[in-house]
């Protein structure tokens, strides 16, 4: 059974989302209405997964996450509300550590929220078994306990997310053919993906040599603020793709959500563009959809994929044909992974070149292009 802790403010929610969990039945379900009642339920009820509400009155979701992440640290899934505004603070929460989100229904939440059930449950059970970093911030939970200065405050947006540096951490490089002049990096990832890709992002320099193109799954009104979010800090130039762009070096291109972003032709040039998404592929947008478009333009030799944290098998097909066919591969190893559902996939069937830690993958890439 599934420990699962309840958090919110609205007794309408909180009936809602005990139904949706008692109807399944593996979970034990306790629910707390505020923050400070969540964090003195933390060490009593000790759950395996928390759902948190962002907006509650006084102590708010983002404070309550950090507390949790400082107390006792366990896989948090935000629910949140699909605006602008809700997509920044969701990005800041999986900053300060939680594992996915999931966004509020649009209309009336009683009449709507079936729509959403599967995804929260699906969501939710995938989180109870993240792995969740027990020396992330450890120094801070440690003057937490014995009541010294410190404690950080919440991430501020436009600085380096919590832990990453700005070092290029080298590793060897699988030892294949050099790689031609031009080429392009897919980038592939899901739950835990926006912190990944601080790190990995965080860590290449303006003078990366190929364009990288990137499918996160997300819904469309979060994927512009997590480029922008992420060109604040990186050296690279980050946009998201809203129509037909364009491919060059040094810059990073995330997929619209709620669409699949792939590879086409105009005239000489690569670009990248949103496409509808296709009812052949379950997430999006679509890992594998990206990397079919690229090998029907490109020779193998002039794609590297890199696979990181998420659940289900997006892009591990498609990687592993791309491994096949002689292109690199890079996945990332369950040791950092949040979710080792599609590197592991790649990695299970034989299809990645390097499997290494998260912290390594901007490193390895580097010695890859500038071979």
């Amino acid at each position: 059974m599934i420990r699962l802790l309840i958090v919110d403010d609205s007794p309408l929610m909180r009936r809602l989302l005990t139904a949706i969990f008692a109807d399944v039945g593996d979970f034990v379900i306790a629910v707390a209405r505020t923050a400070a009642e969540a964090l003195d339920m933390l060490p009593v009820f000790a759950p395996d997964v928390v759902t948190l509400d962002i907006h509650m009155p006084g102590m708010n979701g983002l404070a309550c996450l950090d507390q949790i992440m400082l107390r006792r640290p366990c896989p948090v899934v935000m629910v949140s509300s699909l605006t602008a505004e809700g997509a920044a603070e969701t990005l800041e929460a999986m900053a300060l550590g939680a594992v996915d989100f999931v966004a509020k229904p649009r209309g009336a939440v009683s009449l709507e929220i079936d729509t959403i059930a599967p995804l929260l449950v699906e969501k939710v059970r995938n989180a109870a078994k993240a792995r969740i970093s027990r020396t992330a911030r450890l120094a801070e939970r440690l003057r937490a306990r014995t009541g010294t200065s410190g404690t950080r405050a919440a991430t501020r947006t436009g600085t380096r997310p919590p832990g990453s540096t700005t070092r290029n951490s080298l590793s060897p490089p699988p030892s294949l053919d050099p790689l031609p002049a031009e080429g392009v990096v897919l980038v592939g990832c899901s739950t835990g993906g926006p912190p990944a890709l601080d790190e990995l992002l965080g860590n290449l320099p303006a003078d990366f040599p190929w364009p990288i193109v990137v499918a996160q799954h997300m819904p469309a009104s979060f994927t512009g603020a997590l480029a922008r979010r992420l060109d604040k800090f990186c050296a690279l130039a980050i946009s998201e793709v809203s129509a037909p762009t364009p491919l060059a070096a040094g810059q990073v291109y995330i997929g619209r959500g709620d669409a699949d972003v792939v590879l086409s032709r105009r005239g000489t040039r690569l670009v990248a563009m949103a496409a509808p998404s296709s009812a052949d592929y379950h997430w999006h947008p679509s890992v594998d959809r990206l990397v079919d478009s690229a090998l029907t333009l490109l020779g193998p030799e002039q794609i590297i994929g890199v696979l990181m944290t998420g659940m289900g098998a997006d892009g591990a097909k498609t990687m592993n044909e791309l491994h096949d066919k002689g292109g690199r591969t890079i996945a990332e190893s369950a040791e950092t992974a949040v979710v080792w559902g599609m590197p592991g996939a790649l990695v299970a069937a034989g299809g990645a070149d390097a499997v290494v830690p998260l912290e390594q993958i901007a490193g390895t890439l580097l010695a890859l292009v500038r071979r």
